[in-house]
């Protein structure tokens, strides 16, 4: 079951990472990226509570804490999906995605706010080096104008926030509820949330239009069968191997990104990029074991 749960995991990060390349298709043809987000999360939410319904009553949250901390993470969703789509739409598919994996550093900073967890000289070391991969992917050393507009940059550390703050929310939701019934609480809060920023016109027009297949194949890929698949998988593997494994969708939405959308990295920026996952991989292993 080991491997199963390995592929599993491998299965959702890739398709994780295809989903910022079917965005930025949606947002090539004109596509508002909070509208794009909203379908992601709205179809998430559909085939995750079909998911809740199979066991309705042994899932069903029994502590309010559930909702408090599944809403919270909804906030995170909404966060991380939204400012992810923005960044693409700003830089590109491979700086975006990259950025958003800076949330183990966010959720570190966290837990040294909170005193949840102790600070020791491989934390501080990994921080730093993460701001200096940083600092090459984006291009701030240039005099001039850094290679990645203020914009991108900021929205693409915005999803790495978000991304914390649903790690962390949905971390101690685990405690007093079950992945299903969390995860349908958190969609049902970000479609909710979402609902309060799109242009409404602009989304029903989604349901009539020639792309609305590309809004569902989004929605299946980026969060229904995925959040599913990672889910089940990371039951039977470690939390290590999971981190180590998730590292994969950066990678893969870099790779679709240069390889399908034609978009370019310089080789600094991609120093920079490698400078990034691999900190976050020592830094998530450290952090599991």
């Amino acid at each position: 079951m080991r491997y199963g749960g390995i592929g599993l995991v491998m299965l959702a990060a890739i398709l994780w990472g295809i989903t910022g390349g079917i965005a930025e298709i949606l947002m090539n043809k004109g596509w508002n990226p909070t509208v794009i987000s909203f379908y992601r999360g709205a179809i998430g939410l559909i085939c995750i509570f079909s998911w809740f319904l199979f066991r309705a009553k042994q899932n069903w949250p029994s502590s309010s804490s559930v909702y408090v901390w599944s809403t919270l993470a909804g906030v995170g969703l909404a966060g991380n999906f939204t400012f992810y789509f923005l960044s693409i739409e700003a830089s590109s598919i491979a700086i975006a995605a990259t950025l958003m994996y800076t949330a183990p550093v966010f959720v570190l900073l966290i837990s040294f706010l909170l005193r949840l967890e102790r600070s020791t000289w491989l934390k501080w070391g990994c921080i730093v080096v993460i701001l200096l991969g940083t600092f090459l992917l984006t291009g701030a050393y240039k005099s001039g104008s850094s290679s990645v507009n203020l914009l991108g940059a900021a929205t693409g550390l915005g999803s790495g926030f978000s991304y914390a703050l649903f790690i962390f929310s949905f971390k101690n939701a685990s405690n007093f509820g079950k992945p299903q019934s969390i995860l349908t609480i958190a969609f049902f809060a970000f479609s909710l949330i979402l609902l309060l920023f799109i242009d409404h016109h602009e989304a029903l027009s989604v349901i009539t239009s020639g792309d609305v297949g590309w809004f569902l194949l989004l929605g299946l890929v980026g969060a229904g069968v995925s959040f599913v698949l990672y889910i089940v998988g990371i039951k039977w593997t470690t939390p290590s191997t999971a981190s180590m494994i998730a590292m994969i969708e950066p990678v893969t939405a870099s790779l679709f990104g240069v390889l399908v959308l034609k978009d370019s990295l310089t080789f600094v920026q991609l120093i920079g990029m490698l400078i990034i996952l691999a900190t976050i991989t020592i830094l998530s292993v450290r952090q599991s074991n």
